[in-house]
């Protein structure tokens, strides 16, 4: 019995022994596979800072390129308006000088050919008094619009 005993013990040493060996090996195992997946999550964490990076490079850009637009838009904007403001002082100083009849013949055909804008946008810098000369000479029917165009002119400038 004594040795049945002694066997029996040393399979249960050495299985036990295999055991724990296994049990090392899948240790051992496991460590790797952690280490693998750090190396390949730190890796995938330094390409997605990379690439945001490159996209917050691209926006910046792109922010920087649209005030540049932004800011040669206004300057066109700017170029455009002055170049209207000549074109319209000088039209102005130009029917400022003209006779009322020959100024209202214009007008009446510049109407005529739909360009009733244009001849308000100059009426209004026109004096008061040479405006009155002028309206005389224009048909009713011009007169007439010119008239509502000038006191809608006035109520919105009086909001």
């Amino acid at each position: 019995m004594k040795y049945m005993l002694i066997l029996f013990l040393s399979i249960n040493f050495l299985n036990a022994s295999s055991e724990s060996a296994e049990l090392v090996r899948e240790k051992k195992e496991v460590i790797q596979l952690k280490k693998d997946l750090n190396q390949f999550y730190n890796k995938k964490e330094k390409e997605y800072k990379q690439r945001k990076k490159d996209l917050l490079d691209i926006l910046s850009n792109i922010e920087k390129e649209k005030k540049e637009i932004e800011n040669y838009y206004n300057e066109n904007l700017n170029t455009l308006k002055d170049i209207k403001g000549l074109v319209v002082s000088k039209t102005t100083k130009v029917y400022n000088g003209m006779k009322p009849k020959t100024s209202s013949k214009i007008f009446n055909k510049m109407i005529e050919d739909g360009e009733i804008d244009d001849v308000f946008a100059i009426i209004l810098k026109l004096k008061e008094k040479k405006i009155s000369s002028i309206m005389k000479f224009l048909t009713i029917e011009n007169s007439a619009e010119i008239t509502k165009m000038l006191q809608n002119f006035k109520a919105e400038k009086g909001r």
